[in-house]
């Protein structure tokens, strides 16, 4: 008696919370219409993602020259390794930043800045550490310090090569990617039935189906991981997600270059290496660097991917910060007194607030650095799954698709099938999505648009 009273209670429960058939049908409508329409965004962000992930060990070999020396002993001073980044460049360009040896065999970069070179790009004079042979004048990006080939990959996946413009589409891949995941696993839910398999076997047509859907939620878990991280590089939305993470306090700390009152960007008597005074009297201070490194060294900066940076004015401090974001992640900061070369400021990761390590975490796995090779490879394994069920949908759909002359299947018929609480619902959603995500606003207008017109097409009286 007991058993039967739990099954028919769950039974109860489920018809309670089952969605109505309108529901289902407007769920359907607004899947198949987003993918058809952000299916193409999607599939190039998938595809040249995966270029992406794949490619730092081509970087390396491309690129050996540069990065690798066969030179062994005894590293020189910083300042000897500048001056010859110096003499080769010219007085031009401006010092930016230094990033010494990692490691035995390995050359260091002196870092210009110099007009021209677009955001977070730089140009890196590559010098062996013990010779001071230039072995490399490269374009770098970003703080992984990325070269040509890779920066090429980055700058297709994240706008096609075309700039600000370009980057709409990688925002709107990564708007619209969360919303076709929960809608095609709802689909999976209600349509899912013992005996689908057996029919699937039987007919082409529903064994594409199956496989679009099995595909697709094996993948659900890391496409909404893809949506969630990508969307914290978009522009539009990514603005809105900074402005939410300060007021809920889960803002990555940072070091703080401003001194006190009478402060010198300058090392004692070795003279300012700031951006604008980096030329002649380079020779003179390049000391400085080599004392910056040295105090770094004991407040703790362990990591061999380190970076300098010195001051961009008076009154400010050096920079000293990790690059290395592999696991364990090593990307403390601080921020050195010229004056007397104490530490001011620092920002270690240990002491950074769960959510911002959280949100470190998931960048450096989405761009596949996170735990090296395994990490790689598992990025490069979705992003190619992604590139198959993303097919399989238009595949679906070119097998489905209306006959000339037939009455379209719309969003708006569907949503006008809805009693008045869904219609609601719905607009309230699309409403606020919208002002979070302004692409998904814009591009649902475009939809409804298109949608209205094809609707009123198909609905209008004929003429007799």
């Amino acid at each position: 008696m007991t058993v039967h009273t739990d099954r028919s209670s769950r039974v109860e429960s489920s018809r309670a919370f089952a969605l109505s058939p309108e529901v289902k049908a407007f769920i359907t409508r607004l899947h198949f219409y987003a993918g058809l329409f952000v299916g193409p965004f999607i599939l190039v962000a998938a595809i040249t993602g995966t270029l992406y992930v794949l490619t730092p060990q081509i970087e390396t070999i491309l690129y050996r020259d540069q990065l690798t020396t066969r030179t062994t002993g005894e590293s020189l001073p910083l300042a000897a390794q500048i001056e010859a980044a110096r003499a080769h460049i010219g007085a031009g360009p401006k010092l930016f930043a230094v990033r010494p040896s990692p490691g035995p065999g390995q050359t260091a970069r002196v870092m210009f800045t110099q007009p021209g070179l677009g955001e977070s790009e730089s140009r890196a004079i590559f010098v062996d550490p013990v010779s001071l042979r230039v072995q490399g004048d490269l374009i770098v990006y970003g703080t992984s310090g990325i070269l040509p080939f890779r920066t090429t990959l980055d700058y297709l996946h994240r706008n096609l090569l075309l700039g600000d413009l370009g980057r709409n589409y990688s925002e709107l891949a990564a708007s619209w990617l969360w919303a076709v995941v929960l809608g095609g696993i709802a689909m999976w839910y209600w349509r899912r039935h013992p005996e689908a398999a057996t029919r699937a076997r039987r007919n082409a047509a529903l064994r594409t189906r199956r496989r679009h859907a099995l595909l697709g939620l094996w993948l659900s878990a890391g496409l909404l991981f893809l949506s969630v991280t990508g969307l914290t590089w978009s522009k539009y939305a990514g603005d809105r997600i900074d402005a939410l993470r300060a007021t809920l306090g889960w803002v990555t700390p940072s070091v703080s270059l401003k001194l006190g009152a009478g402060a010198s960007a300058s090392g004692g008597h070795e003279g300012h290496v700031g951006h604008d005074h980096a030329g002649p009297a380079l020779l003179a201070t390049g000391g400085v660097f080599d004392r910056v490194l040295a105090t770094a060294r004991a407040a703790g900066i362990d990591s061999g991917f380190v970076e300098l940076r010195p001051p961009r004015a008076e009154g400010q401090a050096w920079l000293v910060r990790e690059y290395d974001r592999s696991w364990p992640t090593q990307v403390d900061t601080i921020a050195i007194d010229p004056r007397d070369f104490t530490v001011v400021s620092r920002a270690d990761f240990e002491t950074f607030p769960l959510i911002a390590k959280l949100i470190r975490w998931g960048i450096d796995a989405h761009m596949g650095v996170l735990f090296g090779l395994p990490n790689q490879l598992l990025m490069a394994a979705l992003g190619i799954a992604l590139t198959i069920t993303t097919l399989f949908g238009y595949r679906i759909w070119w097998r489905q698709r209306p006959p000339a002359g037939a009455v379209p299947r719309t969003v708006i018929d569907a949503w006008l099938r809805l009693q008045w609480g869904a219609r609601f619902g719905a607009f309230a959603a699309a409403i606020l999505l919208g002002s979070a995500l302004p692409l998904v606003g814009l591009s649902l207008a475009v939809f409804i648009a298109v949608d209205v017109a094809r609707w009123h097409r198909a609905t209008r009286p004929k003429a007799s």
